[in-house]
């Protein structure tokens, strides 16, 4: 007795005559395309509609251009300022000596660089749901905020604890290894023989980078992620779930030397179970 499984998708009329690319140039808002500088500086002088995308990409590089592009003109000064006041303020404390504050206005200058982007996207209009180029985007600049830009935060969990796990390991890692490569620069003054410091130096510093790419890997998945399930949010299947059998025959051309029973011409042929699935 033979079992075959057999799926068997049914799915609305409609699923096939969905377009998920019929977007005009003027509305496309997807992550399917390469930069256009066109349509950026046509968005930029408000002479034609520009994706989300294009629109990002731009900003990039023109600090401010999703604010001009969203009419948030008052926001301009607030994101200059506060990008001169951190570097400005950086390059002088550096000047001084004080590391760490120099550090800290290099950072307030790079949030405030942050903050102009995450802002363009969220006030970016028109704003269909769900839209593709912003979940990348979100999911860029936040990991997991596309996952819940798409309504799927049971996800969250599960990217951000591999993260968080894997910068876990990653500074456990590095400072072991560290610590290793401290000792062999001590020479015969150190506690552990050379051999051995070295073998501990090498293996701490290879699971560093292990952890190294496994932070990496969990970032681009859950990118990855929110690009095609928002691509994917629309996509309609039957809510006719059904499980069915039905008695099979296999004839000898379809039977891959399962042969078990004959008939009177001589020729094999097996008797077996269909498993079907519609859905």
């Amino acid at each position: 007795m033979l079992a075959c499984l057999n799926a068997n998708a049914q799915f609305k009329e409609e699923a096939f005559s969905q377009k998920y690319n019929d977007d005009t140039a003027e509305q496309a808002d997807t992550t399917d395309k390469i930069f256009n500088f066109k349509e950026f500086s046509g968005g930029l002088t408000h002479k034609r509609a520009a994706s989300c995308q294009t629109m990002f990409e731009g900003s990039l590089v023109v600090v401010g251009g999703m604010q001009i592009y969203n009419k948030d003109y008052w926001k301009l000064p607030i994101v200059y300022g506060g990008m001169a006041a951190g570097i400005g303020g950086g390059l002088y404390f550096n000047n001084q000596g004080n590391k760490s504050a120099a550090t800290a206005c290099f950072v307030g200058a790079g949030i405030a660089y942050w903050a102009s982007l995450m802002d363009g996207v969220v006030c970016y209009q028109p704003d269909t749901y769900p839209t593709p180029a912003k979940a990348t985007i979100y999911s860029l600049l936040v990991p997991g905020l596309g996952q819940i830009y798409n309504h799927e935060m049971w996800k969250l969990p599960i990217y951000l604890g591999g993260i968080i796990g894997s910068f876990y390991y990653h500074d456990m890692y590095k400072t072991n290894y560290e610590r290793f490569r401290d000792i062999m620069k001590m020479g015969d003054a150190s506690p552990i023989p050379q051999q051995q410091a070295k073998y501990y130096r090498d293996l701490y510093r290879r699971y560093r980078d292990y952890a190294t790419l496994a932070i990496c890997g969990f970032y681009l998945l859950q990118v990855i992620d929110a690009n095609v399930f928002a691509y994917m949010h629309n996509f309609e299947v039957t809510e006719d779930l059904a499980l069915y059998t039905a008695p099979a025959l296999i004839v000898p051309e379809y039977n891959n030397g399962f042969g078990a029973l004959s008939y009177k011409g001589g020729t094999d042929f097996a008797a077996g179970l269909t498993i079907g699935i519609r859905f």
